[in-house]
């Protein structure tokens, strides 16, 4: 694809939501490190769920730590992986006050060493709750890359930095977004939905011929 036909792509995209946010609830940086830790092989939806209720009782690190694993398992027991991604959170949360006065570090080396922790999260938050022109790559977005033909790539790093190679630096910081709310309901994995995409004239994607 050449750089023409994604600038156009990203235009559409971003006249069609201007300002893209996640769908994660969150109100600081500690409960989006905390919500895309647990979203890590869940849905946003059952993310969110959990978390409207554990956010009004413990949304700062002291009271995760407070609450602890078993404290924290009640609250979010509804979504995939719980008992690990309670120990990583209680973990986390531990070492952002021993190490970070109990701040989110706006460092990705200090991101990524944090428990439940890797390049994905840290870039949502980098670029979320910071600003950066990071962009996370997850299923949604390597399906829309490689389909489209708009960043191909054979695993996520590649496709990021194929990304960040390619979009200019106009839309770094929203292309995050785009991408995922594209993927996740529009470029859907089953089957696209091509006739009601808005950049369905400029994608170079080829179903698959059926015998």
């Amino acid at each position: 694809m050449n750089k023409d036909k994604r600038r156009i792509i990203l235009e559409r995209l971003r006249a069609e939501n201007p300002h893209p946010q996640t769908e994660l609830n969150y109100h600081n940086p500690f409960e989006l490190l905390v919500a895309v830790t647990l979203s890590a092989q869940a849905t946003d939806v059952s993310v969110n769920k959990a978390t409207d209720k554990l956010f009004p009782v413990a949304n700062t690190p002291a009271a995760i730590v407070a609450l602890g694993v078993e404290g924290l398992k009640e609250y979010i027991k509804t979504i995939g992986l719980y008992n690990n991604k309670a120990i990583n959170v209680v973990a986390l949360s531990q070492i952002l006050l021993d190490k970070y006065n109990g701040e989110v570090p706006e460092n990705r080396e200090a991101l990524e060493s944090l428990p439940g922790v890797g390049r994905k999260t840290a870039n949502v938050v980098l670029n979320t709750a910071f600003g950066w022109p990071t962009i996370a790559v997850d299923t949604h977005i390597f399906r829309v890359s490689n389909r489209t033909k708009f960043a191909p790539g054979k695993d996520v790093v590649e496709v990021e930095n194929r990304l960040l190679k390619v979009v200019p630096a106009e839309f770094k910081v929203d292309v995050h977004h785009w991408l995922i709310l594209h993927g996740r309901y529009t470029c859907i994995a089953r089957k696209p939905r091509c006739g009601s995409c808005i950049i369905e004239d400029l994608c170079e994607y080829s179903p698959p011929k059926i015998k």
